[in-house]
């Protein structure tokens, strides 16, 4: 019976056991589904997730797009309006055209109808003529055909004459009259203030002993200034004041702003020297920078080489018979531009041109040659049409002037260099500068004669053949223009030319 116990303890236990095992595996199975149901969840919440965020990405593309495609529509729609005001004006323009050849037309009739009335004259003229003669001479037709034609003949050469003398002159005062009123018209629409810059600048000293720091211990710092920027500082007993002097204006307004660091910052000795140098440097850098941006914002022209706009910059600094050049660049940029509009020609192309003319300026102290020559094959490097480098290249008539605007700036240039207030160097300071000019030139042995000529800007020298050979007329060149640099003060540059020529004579008796 126990064994029997056993038995059925076992089995109880047995079965028990297996009821567990079954119970917990349906527990697991049932964990497992509902984590796996979890899952699925938690992965159609990524899903919707993900699908939300790339609908907000799509929306934020097309939103972009759809600001891309405004701004190129209200891009488009501003260039037809440009367009649209160009078009208007060549309308206006063709209308004034019209109108002129109606003038003509109308003055073409008037002459047909002149012409017309003559020619009756003439006719009733001939018939009382062959009347006359046949009554008077007697004289056969054919006779008196013959003596009437060549009398109608003088009569309508002088008629046709005096006709076409006063035709032509009526177009050369037409052409006076309208050429005058576009320059007046361009001068009066445009206005400038002018700044007149010297060589020397002058900054002023809180006291006399400052004079004392700025030279230093034996000299050391101003030396140390004049070295490093190439300025002559004048102390002299002008009370409070040191006077800057050079020739390059671009070293004396760092010299200048230098100067006025070191006397703010007190501390005055080599090394601070060359630190505010330097920052004084930066700071005429940007400047020139920032007036050559101005200069094509002034114009409104575009699309200029970053170094050009450089080189623009710098003529701030250069004078010309105490007129700034930058300003006088722009000046001729609208003058061109002006009279290229009233002219219906490509206005965009004469203020370019006018803005680029003296640009060869700005390298006219480092480079050899004109500077209308420097500037032409300046701005042909830089991808400028042959338009521009042709009108550069001509503005001063060493080259014939080919294409309108080259004229045009030619015509500006004067107009800004010669209308009053533009240049101050006087008369009597002219001819002095010439006279010297010619001095030194005939100061050299085995010059004969020395002119100076255009204004100054060229030196004309004959040497003696029999003292300069070919060698030594070149040589003499470079020495007097290395004489003239060292002992003038000129505005933009002096060609020394040297002439050597050998004559012989014979006389046959």
């Amino acid at each position: 019976m126990e064994f029997i116990y056993i038995l059925l303890g076992i089995a109880v236990g047995f079965g028990t056991g297996v009821v567990l095992v079954t119970l917990q595996s349906r527990r697991k199975k049932e964990d497992a589904r509902e984590k796996a149901r979890e899952i699925v969840e938690e992965a159609c919440r990524q899903a919707e997730n993900l699908k939300k965020e790339a609908l907000l990405v799509a929306k934020e593309e097309i939103l972009k797009e759809k600001q891309n495609l405004e701004e190129e529509i209200q891009n488009k729609r501003r260039e037809l309006q440009n367009l649209e005001s160009r078009l208007l004006r060549r309308e206006e323009m063709l209308e004034r055209r019209l109108d002129q050849l109606e003038r003509s037309e109308n003055a073409l009739r008037r002459s047909q109808e002149e012409v017309e009335r003559v020619r009756k004259e003439v006719e009733t003229m001939k018939a009382r003529e062959v009347q006359e003669l046949s009554r008077i001479a007697g004289l056969s037709l054919e006779e008196a055909r013959e003596e009437l034609l060549r009398r109608i003949e003088k009569t309508l050469e002088y008629e046709v004459g005096l006709k076409i003398k006063e035709a032509e002159e009526r177009a050369k005062k037409e052409s006076e009259k309208v050429a005058r009123e576009i320059v007046v018209q361009s001068i009066q629409r445009y206005a400038a203030d002018f700044t007149v810059e010297n060589t020397v600048s002058v900054v002023g000293l809180p006291n006399d002993e400052m004079k004392g720091r700025i030279i230093g211990r034996e000299g050391r710092n101003i030396r140390t200034f004049e070295m490093i920027t190439g300025v002559d500082l004048i102390i002299d007993d002008t009370p409070e004041a040191v006077i800057i002097s050079c020739f390059d204006p671009i070293r004396r307004e760092i010299a200048r702003i230098a100067l006025e660091k070191l006397i703010v910052d007190g501390r005055i000795h080599p090394a601070r020297i060359e630190e505010l140098i330097e920052k004084a440097k930066a700071q005429v850098e940007e400047k020139i920078l920032q007036e050559g941006e101005q200069a094509l914002f002034d114009t409104g022209i575009k699309g200029i080489n970053p170094e050009l706009v450089k080189l623009l910059g710098k003529l701030y600094f250069r004078t010309s018979y105490g007129q700034n050049v930058l300003q006088h660049s722009k000046e001729v940029a609208h003058f061109a531009g002006l009279m290229a509009w009233e002219l219906g020609l490509n206005a965009n192309v004469a203020k370019r041109a006018g803005l680029l003319h003296d640009i060869g300026k700005a390298l006219d102290h480092e480079v050899e040659g004109p500077h209308a020559e420097i500037g032409a094959k300046l701005v042909g490097k830089y991808g400028e049409k042959w338009e521009i480098v042709h009108a550069i290249e001509a503005h001063h008539g060493d080259v014939e002037p080919a294409t309108v605007e080259a004229v045009l700036i030619q015509a500006a240039d004067a107009i800004s260099a010669s209308r009053p207030g533009a240049r101050r160097e006087s008369l009597e300071a002219y001819i002095k500068r010439l006279e010297r000019l010619e001095k030194i030139a005939d100061s050299f042995d085995g010059v004969e004669k020395s002119y100076a000529i255009q204004a100054g800007r060229e030196v004309r020298i004959i040497v003696k053949p029999d003292k300069i050979d070919d060698a030594g007329a070149a040589r003499l060149a470079r020495e007097i223009s290395k004489r003239i640099e060292d002992e003038l003060e000129y505005p933009g540059q002096i060609k020394v030319t040297v002439v050597r020529e050998t004559r012989a004579v014979g006389y046959a008796k």
